[in-house]
């Protein structure tokens, strides 16, 4: 699939669920042999990964960060059509990667708590979009093993937040699906009741004019942004917010890739 190939009536569709339910689920978007290669990929990365530090993160839960610095395997899915058409409509023309993170949750995790992906930056609501989250599933999503819960229409909320769990509604979806959230929209990782772990991986995008939760710059060594093609060395952080953010000594930042500096 190509910029120019992206199927129009399924991305109008995702933006109408955006638009209407603050989440859209597109199923079955990656192949089987993809899903499965790229699922051995992260488990080699997560045998020595941690788990959770804090009720956010799962205490039974590893996260995988500087997800760029450790696997190519994202690097075409970060830059997906699908994805930068949604991008696009959504939060402009100016954006970055945010918190790119591989998420398993284990056997025994509790619910992880209500919240909205917008909040970290003061902002108050009601405001334009900021952030758009995508997580990409590469194990079956159930109401049992963890699947995300959701808030529908609470993206629209301004001054309320969630109380009742029945609120919220669970997320199932395939292996190789990918759930898109709007970054006001209420929602949390579910409980793992089940003997089996679940693996996803989110891929999160913020305006240009914010500042990303994770520094790209430091995360991901030079030497191995060099070698990205440059959309997604862009949304890295080697790119410029009209007019002028972002730029080094005076000069666009991908200069200094090009420089060898």
């Amino acid at each position: 699939m190509t910029a120019v190939d992206v199927d129009q009536d399924l991305a109008e569709r995702v933006l109408a669920d955006l638009e209407n339910h603050g989440y859209a689920v597109v199923e079955s978007l990656l192949p089987v042999d993809r899903v499965d290669a790229i699922r051995e990929e992260l488990h080699s990365i997560l045998s020595a990964t941690p788990t959770g530090r804090n009720d956010f993160e799962g205490f039974q839960t590893r996260r995988i960060y500087a997800l760029f610095a450790k696997t190519r395997v994202f690097d075409d899915l970060a830059v997906h059509p699908l994805l930068l058409t949604v991008l696009d409509a959504v939060l402009g023309s100016s954006y970055h990667l945010s918190a790119p993170t591989g998420i398993e949750i284990a056997p025994g995790e509790r619910a992880q708590f209500l919240h909205t992906d917008d909040a970290i930056y003061p902002l108050p609501r009601p405001h334009n979009d900021v952030v758009l989250n995508s997580m990409w599933a590469f194990d079956d999503f159930t109401t049992d093993n963890g699947a995300t819960r959701v808030v529908p229409g609470s993206h629209r909320w301004t001054d309320r937040q969630p109380v009742d769990p029945d609120e919220t509604v669970t997320v199932t979806m395939p292996a190789g699906s990918v759930l898109f959230l709007r970054g006001t929209l209420w929602h949390g990782g579910g409980a793992n009741q089940t003997d089996r772990p679940r693996l996803g991986v989110l891929l999160e995008y913020v305006a240009g004019w914010l500042r990303q939760q994770e520094n790209h710059i430091l995360a991901v060594p030079t030497n191995v942004v060099r070698i990205l093609p440059p959309r997604l060395q862009e949304l890295l952080g080697y790119n410029i917010h009209p007019p002028f953010v972002g730029y080094v000594d005076g000069r666009h930042p991908r200069r200094l890739l090009e420089d060898g500096a």
